[in-house]
């Protein structure tokens, strides 16, 4: 589902407009305290988001006219451009923002079948179709917004996109070395995710919501066993 654009770029314009409104929420004095990300203030957390819609429209301009244009030159490139973007006033990062959204959806509007199948690089070197484009946006935009604010703010992503943040999630923490063995039974779900590749010694249980901020590394469950690093 994560390459159905009619059903993803709905959930990106939606997350995208969630986070733009939790960043016109932050008063000023608050974009200098930390997120939730470990060595990360909220500047950089914003920062960050309007340097991804940058290079996701890098992707799709490399799909729509066949020129490779890669997300970032290395990963050099994308930690300076961060701590660039939090040393900026408030004021210009929230207009930063909300204008290379713009130009991400704009540059995504443009594309046509051909252009959506075409095969692109990201940033971890994996090879995709510019339809996976959308999904990658949509986990920085509502997973964003949730490191900006409290817990209740993954309460607020979409179901579908919960779910698909689950399965998304427990498929790269498999592949991982160290990654235990562990069901994920939602409280709310009738389905039940696997961590690991061998038979669960432990079972991972609260909302869904709950379980990709434990997942993703954003919620500590002291009760279960430690993860890798999902990106």
């Amino acid at each position: 589902m994560k390459h159905d654009v009619s059903r993803t770029l709905p959930w990106m314009r939606q997350g995208t407009e969630h986070f733009l409104a939790v960043v016109a929420s932050l008063p000023d004095g608050e974009f200098r305290a930390a997120s939730r990300l470990p060595g990360w203030s909220k500047a950089h957390v914003v920062g960050h988001v309007a340097r991804n819609a940058e290079a996701l429209t890098r992707l799709a301009t490399w799909a729509r006219t066949g020129v490779e244009t890669p997300m970032y030159t290395d990963r050099a490139q994308r930690a300076a451009e961060i701590e660039e973007s939090a040393s900026r006033p408030p004021g210009e990062l929230r207009a930063s923002v909300v204008d290379t959204a713009e130009r991400l959806d704009a540059s995504l509007v443009r594309l046509d079948a051909v252009g959506w199948s075409a095969l692109v690089r990201s940033a971890l070197g994996r090879t995709i179709p510019a339809a996976e484009v959308p999904w990658m946006r949509i986990r920085e935009v509502w997973l964003h917004a949730a490191d900006l604010g409290d817990d209740a703010l993954l309460g607020e992503i979409p179901d579908g996109v919960v779910d698909l943040l689950l399965s998304d999630v427990c498929t790269a923490l498999s592949k991982k070395d160290g990654c235990p063995d562990v069901a994920v039974a939602p409280s709310d779900r009738n389905a039940v995710w696997r961590l690991g590749t061998g038979d669960p010694r432990a079972i991972a249980r609260g909302s869904a919501a709950g379980l990709v901020g434990w997942s993703t590394g954003r919620l500590p469950r002291p009760d279960l066993p430690p993860l890798p690093g999902w990106l």
